[in-house]
This record gives structure tokens, C-alpha cells and sequence, in this order.
């Protein structure tokens, strides 16, 4: 994702395979977003606006990390 000249906030990129990359461009298809990027950067500040427990149990963050590794994000 780049910045826009008018967003004094820095920019960083995520992957995304490309199955997930379709599957967004088709919902927001006849929307307002203008972008994946900014359909992806709204839904996931929408998301740290909910309040939320904040922390990851044990189990939640061995199933995440076994997750990410069967996916190839980590080694």
C-alpha cells in the first residue's frame, strides 16, 4: 500500500495470496472503496475500534504461530 500525498501517516505492505486478493476485488465490487487497500486498511481499524480481550491466550497464539508456519510466514 502507498501513501497518499495528502496522508501524512507512513505506509507498509501485507501479502495477500492471490485467491484472498479476488475474493476482496469481487466484494467490493459496486462499493465506495476505491481500492483493496482501502477496504482492508477500514475493516481493520473498524476491528481495533471493538474492544477486545487484548491479549492472546497461550493456546490462541500456539494454534496462530502453527498457522502461519502451515501457510509459510514463519519458520
Amino acid at each position: 500500500m502507498d501513501a497518499d500525498a495528502t496522508d501524512p501517516s507512513p505506509a507498509r505492505s501485507i501479502r495477500l495470496s492471490e485467491e484472498t486478493m479476488r475474493a476482496l476485488e469481487e466484494r467490493i465490487r459496486g462499493t465506495g472503496f476505491d481500492s483493496v487497500d482501502a477496504f482492508v486498511e477500514f475493516v481493520l481499524a473498524r476491528l481495533l475500534e471493538q474492544p477486545g480481550e487484548g491479549t492472546f491466550s497461550e493456546e490462541d497464539e500456539r494454534n496462530l504461530k502453527e498457522r502461519l508456519r502451515s501457510l509459510g510466514y514463519i519458520d
